[in-house]
């Protein structure tokens, strides 16, 4: 079992090394690493490429994840996986395909911050946090106009919202592998949130960039 979960984890990792804005980037002869905050996100290629780049990078990072896992479930199906551990092997997919777009090996482990590829995780594994999540993220950029501050605090969301299943009983997952997803669900949240320390000073200090969808002019 535990070379599932590694084979799992590889597959996912592979996919998220695939990572749109930067691709997106490359195509219109633009590295969007030397521009704006230097992320190949959604919300950096939103800035820099426009809201078309924008939209096919969020889309397509979150794909990434859900593809991951159900061809890392198909694949340990046809190998004879019984099936309440499919459910832990779609969850270390898709957990791969975060931690490959957050560091990336073919970025030099530079990658983005998780945050597409995570909503890409909750679709695939964990649809319960997914409208807690995604409709505080929705809020918070509405009321602020910022996105890191609604990404945050989704961030924050996930392990809070992985200790009140627990507690009331409502957890999507509980065999015995409940626990196990859950914590990955968890990671996801904490890792989005330490990816996002810059954001958190920048807007502690009043100076962080609020959302626009304004395609910034070349200089």
């Amino acid at each position: 079992m535990i070379a599932s979960r590694l084979i799992s984890l590889l597959i996912g990792y592979a996919f998220g090394n695939v990572t749109f804005g930067f691709l997106i980037g490359k195509i219109k002869h633009i590295d969007i690493r030397k521009k704006g905050s230097g992320n190949i996100g959604t919300t950096n290629t939103l800035r820099i490429l426009g809201p078309a780049a924008g939209a096919f990078t969020l889309l397509f990072d979150c794909l990434k994840a859900v593809i991951a896992a159900y061809l890392a479930m198909a694949i340990m199906r046809a190998a004879g996986i019984p099936g309440e551990f499919l459910n832990a092997v779609k969850a270390w997919a898709a957990f791969g395909a975060v931690i490959g777009h957050i560091f990336p090996v073919l970025l030099h482990f530079k990658g983005g911050k998780g945050v597409a590829t995570g909503l890409g995780f909750l679709i695939a594994v964990c649809p319960l946090s997914l409208f807690a999540s995604l409709g505080s993220f929705i809020l918070i950029v509405i009321i602020t106009e910022y996105v890191s501050a609604g990404s945050i605090v989704a961030a924050v969301s996930l392990p809070t919202q992985a200790i009140i299943f627990r507690i009331i009983g409502v957890e999507p997952y509980k065999g015995r592998y409940g626990t196990e997803i859950m914590i990955l669900t968890s990671l996801v949240g904490i890792l989005a949130l330490i990816r996002h320390h810059a954001n958190i000073n920048r807007l502690i200090h009043h100076c962080e960039n609020k959302l626009s969808f304004k395609k910034k002019k070349e200089e």
